[in-house]
């Protein structure tokens, strides 16, 4: 009984040595880790400065985390200066006129081959270049006008140098004319030659030229590429030089030469009304420097009225009953949309002004897929 006292007695005694030495290592710990003001201790600071080091060496080591975003950057950017410089409503308008033109050409299915969408695909890329030639060289000579009337162009609001817009510009004249020889299409090429000249002598300012400082000149330069050059050359590049068929003039391309040829006068006339305090301050005689921007807007609005008043009775006297209903309903619904918005303008305010001028332009892409349904 004594030996079993004695045991019990030792066993207690190396448990409470055992506790005494815990407790005074957890007092020395807590003593010395206590952080100023109550802070983290120095375990934990020391656990956190160990998992920020491993989490900025794991950052370092994937370098696309922060690499990606700042190569992206400036690519975006720069896209979105050509964006601009391009002038997209002009380059959409074009494409879809030489596809809608083309598609005039066509008289069975079996036109639809591989040769239509080549020569589509030849036609519209040569057509591009001159067009991004042709808005370049507007904004090369317009830059302080710009800084007025389109602050956001890249060349008016510094993005772009001069140096770097006159690369632009004569790159695309080159690449265009380049793709129209090769091809060989002689309808494509004095296109593409036509529409080079006037473009020129539509903006640089050099003697006898920059023929936009009169409102007429401005008017006809505008109205032969669009209506004329567009629909004419680009038919017959499809007709001779793709299905290497005779010329021909079907009252589907008369109409749609003589339809744009509105549009086109519309469009020269309008899209000097958002444009009128720089044009004023630079001596552009506009119409609308001359007339006012309430009358010439109303002057175009009456004459895309007229247009689509010609298109309704064109329509109806198709031998086809599809083309009559498509065609009617649709020019019936565009006319409607067209007063509708006239109506409810506030001519006072610029970018409601701009915003109806794109307007206009969508419409002018509507028109495009309507014109190969008349028939």
């Amino acid at each position: 009984m004594i030996s079993g006292t004695l045991g019990s007695f030792a066993t207690t005694a190396l448990r409470y040595k055992a506790w005494k030495k815990e407790y005074q290592t957890t007092r020395f710990l807590q003593h010395n880790n206590i952080g100023i003001g109550g802070g983290f201790t120095c375990l934990e600071r020391d656990r956190k400065h160990v998992v920020n080091t491993a989490s900025e060496q794991s950052f370092e080591s994937e370098p696309g985390a922060y690499d990606s975003k700042s190569i992206w950057n400036p690519v975006t950017k720069a896209l979105d200066a050509f964006y601009r410089f391009s002038r997209p409503h002009t380059v959409i308008g074009t494409a879809l006129s030489i596809l809608s033109v083309s598609l005039l050409a066509v008289e069975k299915l079996s036109d639809l081959s591989p040769l239509f969408f080549t020569g589509v695909l030849e036609a519209v890329v040569a057509a591009l270049f001159m067009n991004i030639y042709i808005v370049g060289l507007n904004q090369l000579s317009d830059i302080e006008i710009d800084k007025i009337n389109k602050p956001y162009l890249p060349l008016a609001s510094g993005e772009y140098s001069f140096t770097t817009g006159v690369a632009i510009v004569a790159s695309f004249s080159v690449l265009s004319f380049w793709l129209g020889w090769i091809v060989g299409s002689w309808p494509l090429f004095w296109a593409l030659f036509v529409s080079f000249v006037l473009g020129t002598a539509y903006s640089i300012n050099l003697p006898m030229l920059r023929w936009k400082r009169s409102a007429v000149i401005a008017a006809m330069c505008i109205l032969a590429v669009r209506a004329v050059i567009v629909q004419l050359a680009f038919f017959l590049h499809m007709q001779t030089h793709v299905y290497k068929r005779p010329a021909v003039f079907s009252r589907p391309l008369i109409f749609a030469t003589a339809f744009m040829s509105f549009f086109s006068v519309v469009i020269a006339l309008f899209k000097d009304i958002p444009d009128i305090e720089g044009d004023k301050v630079f001596g552009i005689q506009s119409f609308s420097v001359r007339l006012g921007q309430k009358r010439v807007f109303w002057i175009c609005v009456s004459l895309l009225e007229m247009a689509y008043g010609v298109a309704l009775m064109v329509g109806a006297a198709s031998p086809n009953l599809w083309s009559k209903v498509i065609t009617g309903l649709g020019h019936a619904i565009l006319a409607s949309l067209l007063w509708y918005r006239a109506k409810s303008i506030d001519l006072k305010s610029k970018p409601a002004i701009t915003s109806f001028y794109m307007f206009i332009w969508k419409l002018f892409y509507a028109e495009y897929f309507l014109i190969p349904l008349v028939r």
